[in-house]
């Protein structure tokens, strides 16, 4: 085989990655996760933050951006977990980062920020956003 036969499925692999990201509900968490303070928000984060959606449709749409290697699920360590406090978060992958960096897609993330910090929270959102995250 030459090292062109293998073009057509690394294209597709891209094509494949680009329609995970793109598809509005992933690209809306996506642009949640670039804009949290920390770049490591919880499921309840994710859920406040797209109201218009179940958090069991959060959750799959996650774990699709997880089997796509572009978010990573992260846990705070067991010694530093508190009872009433999250210890399980999504982030951007190294590889991930690096996809949505080629492709143009990490552009806007001062704004991202911005936009996040403006958003009311309630007092569980603010909670779990200051809660312990662990370190990358």
């Amino acid at each position: 085989m030459s090292t062109s036969d293998h073009l057509p499925s690394d294209i597709e692999s891209v094509r494949e990655r680009l329609d995970v990201v793109t598809q509005p509900t992933r690209f809306a968490l996506l642009q949640d996760i670039l804009g949290h303070p920390s770049e490591l928000p919880t499921l309840l984060e994710l859920d406040y933050m797209n109201p218009s959606k179940s958090q069991t449709t959060i959750r799959q749409h996650l774990q699709q951006l997880v089997d796509a290697g572009i978010v990573e699920e992260v846990f705070l360590p067991a010694d530093r977990r508190q009872n009433d406090l999250p210890y399980k978060f999504y982030g951007i992958s190294s590889p991930g980062r690096a996809f949505l960096e080629e492709h143009k897609l990490l552009r806007a993330q001062d704004t991202l920020r911005e936009i996040y910090d403006r958003v009311e929270k309630s007092a569980d959102v603010e909670r779990y956003e200051t809660a312990p995250r662990p370190e990358r």
